[in-house]
């Protein structure tokens, strides 16, 4: 419990924490393509096939060979003879030879001996089997060349990689309809106090509904890990030990929320000491919100004590349970995203802990502000009406209004 009087920055526990442990990456498992999004590739794809697999029209229009418009204009055309017409998915049948064109649809295949599209609106038609041509195109103009966008043989995506929306579109475009990703970790989510009722449950005076396992659990999705809800457990050190021991035997990490300060009920450095070697690492951590933070190392798995305000709660999971979700899945940490504003009025800190002020984002005609939503970490609200959060640094006393911050999206 001394451990609680030697709060230490937050580059401090998480270096202390990758002292201690050093993660397997979770293993393997093939899925479907529709249930790939967000999931990391555990091998690297390459491309089958070129995309688009033929020359193809970006517009309604004439395929015809450039050389052919070079000089057009509504006062002196260049006149076509018309092949054919050739629709989206049809082959086609005809050759272009020198003044020859074919009518063509947008995604049309280019018929052989045309290398440009002419847009229906540059041209006139005279009769049936001759347009005339009124601005010239250049070769290339209006055409997705063959494997333009994905040639064959080419690696598509790199192991390692998080699937986007546009990554699943292009594993689409090339035939791949089954991947290799990183399975999911497990993160076992236990809330803990005497108070606690599920949502469902009218609570009764003292008593207030579970927020934690729901806005934990969906951090964890989003993160890429596997929620595992183990429930809610009384501030007794034996059933919050054998909740637990039961979450170190079924995940690979153990979330906590609440009893991780030092009052005579808060039972999860006791637990976590017992289910050790090491068991507890740090119980303390220079930041506002999420000052009592335990992390621990217990039967080889990392454990955190989350504070049990739901603003803390989030806050200290993003900033340690995140980055460990990462490394089970193989991720290389990478910074975090962040959008400049100006800040719309003063804020106070004190020097030595670092301060995150949640924010909502307002426009302005030179830009954006942030302005700062004060609030008990306490109260979910504060997250709810926010767009992101501005960190005061350990060695900073606060910031002025005016002054430009890193507004990082929540």
């Amino acid at each position: 419990m001394d451990l609680f009087f030697d709060v230490l920055p937050v580059p401090e526990v998480l270096k202390k924490l990758a002292d201690y442990w050093q993660p397997d990456v979770t293993a393997v498992e093939e899925v479907a393509l529709t249930e790939a999004l967000g999931r990391v590739l555990a091998q690297a794809v390459t491309a089958a096939d070129d995309v688009p697999p033929f020359s193809r029209s970006t517009v309604d229009g004439f395929a015809v060979r450039a050389a052919d418009t070079f000089g057009a204009s509504e006062g002196l055309p260049a006149f076509l003879n018309i092949l054919e017409d050739i629709r989206m998915g049809q082959v086609p049948q005809k050759e272009l030879d020198i003044g020859d064109t074919s009518c063509i649809a947008t995604g049309g295949m280019l018929p052989p001996g045309a290398d440009a599209v002419a847009m229906v609106e540059y041209s006139e038609t005279v009769d049936d089997c001759t347009v005339a041509i009124v601005k010239p195109v250049a070769p290339g103009e209006n055409v997705i060349r063959r494997g333009e966008d994905i040639l064959g043989g080419t690696q598509l995506l790199v192991a390692g990689q998080r699937l986007r929306p546009a990554d699943i579109g292009a594993l689409a475009a090339v035939g791949t309809t089954r991947v290799l990703v990183r399975q999911a970790p497990k993160v076992g989510i236990l809330s803990t106090g005497d108070e606690i009722v599920p949502p469902a449950t009218v609570p009764a005076p003292g008593q207030v509904r579970d927020i934690n396992s729901y806005s934990l659990g969906a951090a964890v999705q989003a993160a890429g890990g596997e929620p595992v809800y183990l429930g809610l457990a009384e501030d007794k050190f034996e059933t919050v030990h054998a909740a637990v021991k039961d979450g170190l035997a079924r995940c690979d990490l153990v979330l906590l929320s609440g009893g991780s300060s030092v009052g005579d009920r808060d039972v999860s450095a006791k637990v976590l000491a017992k289910l050790g070697p090491p068991g507890v690492l740090v119980h303390g951590v220079a930041l506002r919100p999420g000052k009592p933070l335990l992390a621990a190392l217990c039967q080889g798995k990392p454990v955190f004590g989350l504070p049990g305000h739901p603003a803390s709660a989030l806050v200290t999971f993003n900033l340690f349970a995140r980055p460990v979700i990462e490394r089970l899945l193989g991720l290389t940490p990478a910074p975090r995203p962040s959008l400049r504003a100006r800040l719309t009025r003063n804020l106070a800190s004190a020097s030595g802990r670092e301060d995150h002020v949640r924010v909502r984002l307002l426009s302005e005609e030179d830009g954006l502000a942030a302005e700062p939503i004060l609030g008990k970490s306490g109260l979910i609200t504060t997250l709810v009406e926010a767009d992101g959060t501005i960190i005061i640094p350990s060695e900073c006393e606060g910031l002025l209004a005016g002054e430009e911050v890193e507004v990082y999206p929540l």
